[in-house]
């Protein structure tokens, strides 16, 4: 009895073989645990590609030119896209077609259009089996045949909005001025035109086309040029071709000869005395300019740059050269079909509606683009019927643009556009008119601005942002005339020079808010109008 009890005793003290019982005891465990970390990975992998099909999904069924994208923009009013759900779901489904390893999958696509932004949202859930963790059943622990994984995916664009620009271009004589005046000096050295009037050197670009009307040969009672033009304004034509090679032209005459014409009024003798282009051209001008078979030179069709010794740039130039940038970077933001529309209206007395028409066909080849480069070809001329001829109206433009737009929308469709009036002018309302062709003149030509309330001048601009139309203004500065001559036109020069300080406000009274931009160098003048373009992107809420 006593050796039983001591073997008892004995086998209960014995430790020889307890490891091997410790490693049965903790293998399991330590098998579950690795079987877990294989089973949640095989479970954040499936997630993985889930969400990977849902991201892809979401931005997909909002993207441009997608089914749910077109769909939208044809929608009138806000709501669920089922286009844009069919679409998800396609995408979803076909990036996890190929993958295995889930059942009992629960995906759910939402995309809605509230104003002008697109929103998706992707739901999803499935079941991943599992292998290891089923281990745990056996031992009586939980019963764990699935990992169940859950995400989601949310996307927004904002959809294209469809504009239409209407920029309002005045063309009057003043906008007729060089560009800068590096550009002005070249001019004024070798420009005859009203130096009667302005001995120092005409820095205006003289437009009136027909013969005698505003510029006549010396020797006549009414003589105006510094060296005969055969009765032709002959600045516009200089201004088309090379400085230097017209200076070239100019023949140095003896003083003492026929030339200098004295004034008939002052009896002095303010001409320039030592100028004249050869005689055998003169009879044929303004044509023999560029046709003379000896003396001919060849003019441009536009001057989009200031300096160059092909031209001399006019601020119409400079205007035009702008609008070109304008429509090429237009075009470069156009999201869908005919989502920005531009048009082209010059105006003196009156607006062109047919020079350049709204149009979404703004790319480099297209009319418009042209029409843009030869903006300096309507300057006043005194033939043009369709835009008058002699004063500025600005209130008279204001008014034709109000009635030939006749819906305003929010921009949201392409049947719903939203109108912006982009108004680029030196600002002087000016109420005189000349019959056209070489009529006689009507009217004050005392300069004066928008806010005149005696001729209620405010009452079209408030209508027109009272109509929710954008009003955009670019002012380029109204040059001061220096010397005054007080003789002329009733003293016009004074009255102009005067209402120069009244000016930005009265284009500031009129403009919507954060729409008046200033600029006066060609630079500064396409920085604005794109400034004012990029102001249009924000107030339409695109992002670009």
């Amino acid at each position: 009895m006593r050796a039983l009890l001591q073997a008892i005793r004995g086998f209960g003290t014995d430790r020889r073989g307890n490891i091997a019982v410790i490693f049965a005891l903790a293998l399991l465990p330590v098998m579950a645990a690795i079987g877990c970390v294989i089973d949640y990975s095989m479970a954040s992998r499936i997630k993985a590609k889930l969400q990977s099909a849902a991201d892809a999904a979401s931005v997909a069924a909002i993207a441009q030119k997608s089914p749910g994208y077109n769909a939208a923009v044809l929608m009138s009013g806000d709501g669920p896209v089922p286009d844009a759900v069919t679409d998800a779901n396609k995408i979803f489904d076909l990036n996890m077609g190929t993958v295995p390893g889930y059942t009992n999958l629960v995906r759910n696509a939402t995309v809605t259009k509230t104003g002008i932004q697109l929103t998706s949202r992707i739901d999803f859930s499935a079941n991943v089996p599992v292998s290891f963790l089923g281990v745990l059943a056996a031992l009586g622990g939980p019963r764990y045949q699935n990992i169940r994984v859950a995400g989601s995916a949310n996307s927004s664009a904002s959809l294209a909005t469809y504009l239409d620009f209407y920029l309002l271009l005045d063309v009057s004589g003043s906008m007729g001025l060089p560009s800068t005046t590096a550009e002005a000096a070249r001019f004024q050295q070798i420009n005859p035109d009203n130096f009667v009037q302005y001995p120092t050197g005409c820095t205006l670009a003289c437009h009136f086309a027909p013969q005698n009307s505003a510029c006549v040969d010396p020797g006549k009672s009414n003589s105006t040029q510094g060296y005969p033009t055969n009765g032709y304004c002959l600045g516009y034509a200089i201004s088309r071709v090379s400085p230097s090679r017209f200076q070239n032209l100019l023949v140095l005459q003896n003083p003492q000869g026929k030339y200098p014409y004295k004034n008939s009024t002052s009896g002095s003798p303010n001409y320039q005395k030592y100028q004249q282009l050869p005689s055998s051209m003169v009879s044929g001008l303004p044509g023999s300019l560029n046709t003379d078979p000896t003396y001919g030179l060849p003019a441009v069709a536009s001057c989009p740059d200031d300096g160059t010794d092909n031209c001399i740039q006019l601020r119409l130039d400079a205007v035009g050269s702008a609008v070109n940038a304008l429509l090429l970077r237009a075009n470069s933001l156009v999201k869908v079909t005919d989502q920005f529309k531009i048009g082209l209206y010059p105006f003196i007395t009156d607006i062109d509606e047919n020079y350049a028409p709204l149009t979404a066909d703004i790319n480099s080849l297209s009319t418009i683009n042209y029409q843009a480069t030869q903006l300096a070809t309507q300057l006043d001329n005194n033939l043009n019927a369709n835009l008058g001829s002699g004063g500025t109206h600005i209130d008279n433009a204001l008014h034709s643009l109000n009635s030939l737009i006749k819906n305003v929308g929010n921009g949201n469709s392409a049947a719903n556009r939203k109108p912006f009036v982009f108004l680029v002018t030196d600002g002087a309302q000016d109420n005189q008119y000349k019959d056209v062709p070489n009529g006689n003149w009507h009217g004050s030509n005392h300069a004066t601005v928008l806010t005149d309330r005696a001729n209620d001048y405010p009452s079209i601009c408030s209508t027109m942002t009272g109509r929710q139309i954008i009003v955009a203004v670019l002012y380029i500065p109204y040059q001061e005339i220096n010397p005054v001559n007080t003789s002329f036109a009733g003293n016009e020069d004074t009255y102009a020079n005067d209402n120069i300080d009244n000016i930005p406000a009265s284009l500031r009274a009129c403009a919507s808010p954060d729409f008046f931009f200033t600029a006066n160098s060609p630079a500064d003048i396409t920085k604005a109008l794109n400034a004012m373009f990029s102001q249009s992107l924000v107030t339409a809420h695109i992002t670009n």
